[in-house]
């Protein structure tokens, strides 16, 4: 199942040389044969939107040993593997066995403050098997709203590029745009007309400002934007206002991307009511304009209903979770750039709110019409752990399945969502598009990641799952059991994970940032030295991830502009 070449069900061999796909004709004799016959076979999986490594993801470790506890599968040191484990927050090891398990060798860190980005590179190091990212937060940058807001475009843009170079970051992220430093002032900022204490801006001022300065830049990805007003009951007239926001700014066609916006864990926004009291699900309606426009593409962050741990860049949103449900609660602003927060959290089957927040994903998701813009999520592990994606892909397969766990949940749950008489099955083809091909795409790795025609790296995932058998439709287990421990998962074009068991750590992997070029904008280098010596604790020249750091790894530097979407 390989979307991005067409190809649906088809039976044919593939030639791995090298650590790529190659034509068959190159292999010479003798070569390694793996019998996949009645499998499925796709590219290796790709989580465009999780969190695995940073000081929020290690906040989360620290004050949550109990997490541990609900761990069903504790790792046990071995000649490949080191001991770990964790639900919601497992070790960085365990978090590079567990995906690598599930057929992943892509995943994207979605948050990086660029104060720690040390500390998120630390941990991505130290992340096996897996090819990795880490989105630099611009959202709620001082230096970025100073420059939006006195129309310093060319200044901006160099500064954007300095960033995502200085901090060996991918994307521009944008969370709760302004309303994170509006928590530093004890406000928020709910809508996207409200001002930003101090700087003199709105919401909607920094996202039009980050978007434009990204087709500007021709980066590989659009801005990655947690909107505001996230998880509030009648929000989704918010999500609707902002995603309007990008529909007439110019996407730099170099950039290989139809898209100027990619609109994340859109789940926790699509909400109507004006209270928990009368909370219902608008997925449809925001499925509706994702359907309707070409501008955008968006991630679920499906509600698994489990125990985990939220984890954001959006502090007064943890604050609120906080004050709902009264568990610990750890807060940090990080000085000029972001803030975040860590909460434990419990999606109680039995309340009507989170069974409701389970429909809304399937809503969304259920009603995109095009899966090349629509890609499986949970927010990790803000709406569940990453390890629960089978069970989604049952849920989203078969209607069995979501019948079976509505008949479970609060009574109000298919009274106010629409997933009870949604008769749609997604196929696998479809699966593929949310996990491989579409994610591929969005983030500009197309050329190399998300397919298996000639020249795509040789990560590959192989399942002991026939559809031509198996009828999962009717028999949604047999897709949870199948996709929740890959045959195979070929990393590099070598086998690191065989019969749901981590085989070996595979062959170097890789960090993949962007370089923008072109810093050399006196009037941004004052600016930044200025910043520094007045107000960072740290120097500048301690600020900056080094080059050397990653000397032992593969650095996959996407250039931005002509040869964007390339290697």
């Amino acid at each position: 199942y390989d979307p991005a070449s067409g190809i649906n069900g088809d039976v044919k061999d593939i030639a791995l040389q090298n650590g790529k796909i190659v034509e068959a004709s190159k292999l010479t004799t003798g070569a390694k044969v793996i019998d996949a016959r009645g499998k499925t076979v796709m590219p290796g999986g790709i989580d465009i939107h999780t969190h695995v490594a940073g000081p929020k993801i290690n906040v989360g470790r620290l004050y949550r040993p109990e997490d541990k506890l609900h761990d069903p599968a504790m790792v046990s040191s071995t000649k490949v593997l080191r001991a770990g484990g964790g639900f919601s927050v497992p070790s960085t090891f365990v978090t590079g066995y567990r995906y690598a398990t599930l057929g992943y060798t892509f995943v994207n860190e979605a948050a990086m403050p660029p104060l720690l980005a040390r500390h998120t590179h630390e941990e991505i190091h130290d992340t096996p098997i897996l090819d990795q990212s880490a989105f630099t937060l611009l959202g709620n940058n001082w230096l970025v709203m100073e420059y939006i807001k006195r129309g310093q475009k060319e200044n901006l843009d160099a500064f954007v590029a300095w960033m995502l170079k200085a901090t060996k970051g991918f994307v521009v992220k944008l969370v709760n745009p302004g309303g994170t430093e509006a928590w530093g002032w004890g406000k928020n900022c709910a809508d996207i007309d409200d001002p930003v204490p101090y700087f003199d801006v709105t919401p909607k001022d920094i996202i039009q400002g980050l978007a434009e300065s990204n087709e500007r830049l021709g980066l590989p990805h659009s801005i990655h934007l947690h909107g505001n007003n996230l998880g509030h009951p009648g929000n989704y007239t918010t999500t609707l206002k902002t995603l309007a926001l990008t529909e007439g700014i110019r996407t730099n066609k170099k950039s290989g991307r139809n898209q100027n916006m990619h609109f994340t864990h859109a789940q926790f926004n699509s909400y109507g009511g004006t209270a928990w009291k009368d909370f219902e699900s608008k997925g449809a309606e925001i499925a509706d304009y994702v359907n309707s426009h070409d501008h955008l593409t968006i991630d679920v962050g499906f509600v698994t209903l489990d125990e985990t741990t939220t984890m954001t860049a959006d502090g007064p949103f943890e604050f609120v979770l906080h004050s709902t449900n009264h568990l610990k609660w750890a807060n940090l602003d990080v000085e000029l750039e972001t803030g975040s927060g860590v909460v434990p959290f419990i999606y109680d089957p039995k309340g009507h709110v989170f069974g409701i927040q389970w429909a809304v994903g399937l809503d969304l998701a259920l009603s995109v019409k095009d899966m090349m813009k629509c890609f499986m999520t949970t927010d990790h592990p803000n709406a569940g752990p990453f390890t629960r994606y089978p069970y989604i892909m049952s849920w989203l397969m078969s209607k069995k399945a979501r019948d079976a766990k509505l008949a479970t949940l609060h009574k109000w749950v298919p009274e106010r969502s629409k997933v009870a008489g949604i008769s749609r099955e997604l196929s696998l083809y479809e699966i593929a598009m949310m996990t491989r091909a579409g994610p591929a795409k969005a983030l500009g790795v197309s050329k190399t990641k998300g397919h298996l025609g000639a020249g795509a790296d040789a990560d590959i995932a192989i399942y002991s799952y026939n559809p031509k058998a198996t009828d999962g439709t009717q028999n949604p287990d047999a897709i949870v059991k199948a996709f929740s421990n890959a045959a195979y998962t070929i990393k590099g074009g070598e086998i690191v994970v065989k019969d749901g068991t981590v085989v070996s750590l595979g062959q170097p992997k890789s960090l993949i940032w962007t370089d923008a070029d072109g810093f050399n904008n006196k009037e941004v280098i004052n600016d930044v030295v200025d910043k520094f010596l007045k107000y960072y604790s740290v120097t500048l020249n301690n600020y900056p991830v080094q080059d050397a750091y990653y000397d032992h790894l593969h650095q996959n530097v996407i250039k931005a502009g002509p040869l964007a979407g390339g290697n």
